[in-house]
């Protein structure tokens, strides 16, 4: 995921010996610090540095007790969102590659299965060392890193539509929730809902533009499993700089499917000027941080 690291202002830098250096100082005067024993002589150790407000990178590795000397496995960027995006449980898994861990959790909103970089992998696995994992309180909160994104106009929507379109999410939720439990009026009737929808969409794309029809959408994009591509309607902007570099970066939140989170894109990378009310269009790659 280091191409990321463009997304949070580092898209000038250019060559491997100016990437050394930032990642060398990064690591030298570092701003967060976790520290965990794996065993009697090594300790599992990230280090991370800001670089703007909620940005920065974060290096994983290994010190070892004989000279205290860290050893870098892996390094990412890093983008801290605000809020409270799901209370869905969660699963975790370490990757295979590096000593970092995905996250995979089902909102039912969305009706399928989110997976995503967890930012606090150190703090997860202390929790789990305590048995702080059975808490019912256990929230995530999601952000998304955007190389680019395209600004599009909003869906025209009357107060009627709002409401029936948030009826009838309600009642899609309960549907998913007993179709989980197996009930098969439930499945049945999520069944016809789609066939449905699916045919007044293709009568309807014959004469209008796609995003015309579709408001938002939040699905898969790419190999990686963490990367998604979303059309979100923009609630709030704001704007940040990278304290390193001087780029200015736009921190849009937005909401689709019913899942808000916010999104971190350079300002110069962005088709389209952003309003509250219009809507992105962008790729991301998913963090999320776990709040025990």
């Amino acid at each position: 995921m280091h191409k990321y690291l463009n997304a949070i202002g580092f898209h000038d830098i250019a060559s491997e010996r100016e990437w050394y250096q930032i990642l060398l100082e990064s690591e030298k005067k570092f701003s967060g610090y976790d520290r965990i024993a794996l065993d009697e002589y090594t300790d599992l150790c990230e280090l991370r540095r800001e670089y703007g407000n909620g940005i920065g990178i974060s290096s994983c590795g290994f010190i070892d007790e004989n000279d205290e000397e860290f050893r870098r496995e892996c390094y990412f960027p890093y983008f801290s969102g605000s809020g409270v995006s799901s209370y869905a449980d969660i699963a975790v898994e370490q990757k295979a590659s590096s000593p970092t861990y995905i996250g995979v959790c089902e909102d039912v909103k969305l009706g399928c299965s989110i997976i995503f970089h967890i930012q606090n992998g150190m703090e997860y696995i202390k929790e789990a060392t305590r048995g702080g994992l059975n808490k019912s309180s256990i929230s995530i909160t999601f952000s998304g890193l955007a190389l680019s994104g395209k600004i599009l106009l909003p869906v025209t929507k009357d107060a009627g539509a709002a409401d029936k379109r948030a009826k009838d999410l309600r009642n899609r939720m309960m549907l998913m929730s007993a179709a989980k439990e197996g009930n098969p009026d439930a499945i049945e009737s999520l069944t016809l809902d789609d066939i449905d929808t699916y045919a007044a969409v293709s009568k309807r794309i014959r004469g209008e533009d796609i995003y015309s029809i579709v408001d938002t959408h939040f699905m898969p994009a790419g190999l990686e499993c963490d990367q998604y591509a979303i059309l979100g309607e923009i609630l709030n902007i704001d704007t940040i700089e990278n304290l390193l570099t001087g780029k200015k970066l736009y921190v849009l939140t937005v909401e689709t499917n019913e899942l808000q989170f916010d999104v971190c894109v350079p300002v110069e990378k962005v088709i389209g000027e952003p309003a509250v009310g219009r809507r992105l269009k962008a790729q991301i790659w998913l963090q999320g941080h776990i709040n025990f």
